[in-house]
């Protein structure tokens, strides 16, 4: 064949994959307002910056399927998102519904490996029907297509993982999402292990849509999605701002950013957040955007555990983690949600060299016979663990309340690199309520238990942990930025550089 016959043929197969699945497949997701996989492409990554590998190819199954799966349903290859490599998976539901099949699982395979190796985020744009049939049917199929790439879940967190729900995403969409650091889903989208029809034969009644992995399910109950958005351009600004926030790999520092204007200013207005009466709540996200750069949050698991708030954000430039209690919700007492919560946040930031900024303000961890039903005391001890084995810059501000157990897995004690308290803070075992009716036995409103009360409430005060330098210091809560900044600055000077020993480098993403 000469030269220019074999040119030719190569530019045949590359328009038949460009395709993707055909102008009626794409004209009909038009009509239905959807993107396609090129366009979310062109939304997730830097403009011209997409390198394809792997565009000639088609499953394996037979030449019959070969011709009807370009690419074999799925774009991958490596982009920049703000001058940065990725590796990057888009699936191509209008092929085969972006299932699973040989040939895209060693695409998938040979982007993660090569992430990983070269130190690259992955990211992972989800939309598909889940395992391909009849491929995976059989001891062959199970044999070409299940465990014959290790990397495929082995997690070591050498660089961060970031996944989008969007539309129908089962069976690896799902995985993927389970599997990474960062996940966004749009809202009306399904992600769930697998279709309601397969799940409906399955259990023998039919199933509800959003029952099964309805956007609410797993913003409220689930907790394995960190944030929700309206459009699918909405989830591609989601993922490149996550990974803004994130070093390319674990042997790095996050990147610094200009301080936006603004930001620092008016820290007296904490003053007026935060009430003078003890048993007054707060919008504790109130004083987050006081202390931190100005439109510098980036909350996780918004409706999740929400007597927690965990985030990203930057302090002077440079990123920070931030966990903190909120009074609103139980008074900021802990639930099993909020420890989960804490604890995969703990794990990412460990993980990524970001240092932990601690606001805390709890009575406690919720307690009753539901929280033992959710498996609270377990959830518990992770928290614990997680904290004692963080190795990254922290720092705990006690604003208000520390009681209990809540106050080590917080980072009181030696559970950090400093700890300072603002002059309200009030540290004990317990709530002096609790602890007046059971030392006194005596109850609100009796005689004398205002006066018992009184007394417990004495020895609240945090001037005694500062006297035993238990508490580094005591701050007025408007000098908490400057302080943070410095002493953040002081503690990122070990001889590590910052980076952290990733302790929890194999803590699983989900659980």
């Amino acid at each position: 064949m000469a030269h220019e016959d074999m040119l030719a043929a190569l530019d045949r197969r590359r328009a038949e994959a460009a395709a993707m699945g055909g102008e009626k497949k794409l004209a009909q997701r038009r009509e239905n307002g959807q993107l396609n996989a090129e366009e979310r492409l062109a939304a997730l990554v830097d403009p011209d910056s997409f390198f394809e590998t792997g565009l000639l190819g088609r499953s394996s199954y037979s030449a019959a399927e070969a011709a009807r799966t370009p690419r074999d349903g799925k774009i991958t290859g490596f982009g920049r998102i703000a001058g940065r490599d990725v590796g990057v998976v888009v699936n191509d539901f209008t092929v085969k519904g972006a299932s699973t099949g040989a040939t895209n699982s060693k695409k998938i395979g040979y982007i993660r490996r090569t992430v990983t190796e070269r130190g690259m985020p992955f990211v992972h744009v989800g939309e598909s029907t889940g395992a391909r049939l009849p491929d995976a049917m059989g001891s062959k199929g199970m044999g070409t297509m299940l465990g014959n790439d290790t990397s495929q879940f082995r997690r070591m967190r050498d660089t961060p993982w970031v996944a989008a729900a969007l539309d129908t995403s089962f069976g690896s969409s799902a995985w993927l999402c389970c599997c990474s650091d960062f996940a966004v889903m749009r809202k009306g989208s399904i992600m769930s292990v697998s279709s309601p029809r397969l799940v409906s034969m399955a259990i023998g009644e039919k199933v509800d849509l959003e029952e099964l992995g309805g956007w609410r399910i797993h913003a409220e109950q689930t907790g394995l999605i960190d944030q929700f958005v309206d459009t699918d351009e909405e989830a591609m600004a989601a993922i490149r701002r996550f990974l803004s926030y994130m070093p390319s790999h674990n042997g790095e520092l996050p990147p610094d950013a200009p301080v936006t204007e603004g930001s620092g200013a008016d820290q007296e207005r904490i003053l007026d957040i935060v009430p003078e009466k003890r048993t007054q709540v707060y919008p504790m996200k109130k004083v987050m955007e006081v202390i931190f750069d100005k439109d510098s949050l980036f909350e996780f698991k918004a409706r999740f555990g929400r007597s927690a708030i965990v985030a990203l954000a930057r302090l002077d430039g440079k990123v920070v983690g931030v966990i903190a209690n909120n009074p609103q919700v139980g008074g900021g007492a802990l639930s099993a949600e909020a420890c989960r919560k804490i604890v995969d946040f703990t794990v990412l930031c460990d993980s990524f060299n970001i240092p932990l900024v601690r606001l805390m303000d709890t009575p406690g961890f919720v307690v009753g016979t539901d929280a033992e039903r959710r498996g609270a005391p377990g959830h518990i001890m992770n928290f614990m663990n997680a904290t004692c084995l963080t190795t990254v810059p922290q720092v705990t501000v006690i604003c208000r309340k520390a009681y209990g157990r809540a106050y080590v897995a917080m980072g009181g004690g030696a559970h950090n690199d400093a700890i300072i308290a603002w002059p309200m803070a009030e540290v004990s075992f317990m709530d002096p309520v609790f602890a007046t009716s059971i030392v006194h036995n005596l109850k609100a409103g009796e005689d004398g238990f205002e006066a018992a009360l009184a007394e417990i409430q004495k020895d609240l005060e945090i001037w005694d942990m500062a006297t035993i330098f238990s508490a580094q210091d005591v701050i007025k809560p408007q000098e908490t930025r400057d302080y943070l900044i410095r002493m953040l600055d002081i503690q990122q000077r070990r001889r590590t550089g910052g980076i952290g020993q990733h302790l929890m480098r194999t803590w699983p993403t989900s659980y």
